[in-house]
């Protein structure tokens, strides 16, 4: 399970650090792709299998079902750990979540989210966060 949030920098090379605690959940090798919201998930081998396999039960004949599947496997890249424990975040993925510099990597329970600062930081402060919101939500959620 994966939660909490940290900051880290994006270097020069599209490489940032995976903090430790994230990399023993993801392993070695795990996959990384487009996310909602303007970030980008983070899935374990093991995740990333329980998801592919929900993504192929949606009917291939609806329109929006293979635009779905497309937004995650065109820009799914497997990544490696490498012995300081970061990772290369390829061009493409970089700029659908429009990392430059500075990133907050999130916990998100059976997932990572990886975020541009900015765009965390006004994520997490609008209202869609705030805690009546949410309350409200779990409410309708019956949580």
């Amino acid at each position: 399970m994966f939660y909490g949030e940290y900051q880290h920098t994006v270097d020069p090379k599209g490489r940032v650090i995976i903090p430790a605690k994230f990399r023993e959940g993801l392993g070695e090798n795990f996959i990384i792709t487009k996310g909602l919201d303007n970030c980008l998930f983070a899935y374990s081998m093991e995740e990333w299998k329980n998801f592919e396999a929900k993504l192929r039960t949606l009917p291939l004949a609806d329109r929006d079902a293979r635009a779905f599947m497309r937004f995650f496997f065109a820009g799914a890249t497997e990544c490696e750990v490498d012995k300081q424990g970061r990772i290369l975040i390829p061009q493409n993925l970089r700029e659908h979540a429009g990392l430059d510099k500075d990133v907050y990597i999130i916990g998100m329970s059976s997932r990572v989210e990886i975020w541009d600062k900015s765009k965390w930081e006004e994520y997490s402060s609008a209202d869609n966060l705030s805690a009546d919101k949410v309350a409200e939500k779990f409410a309708m959620l019956g949580i």
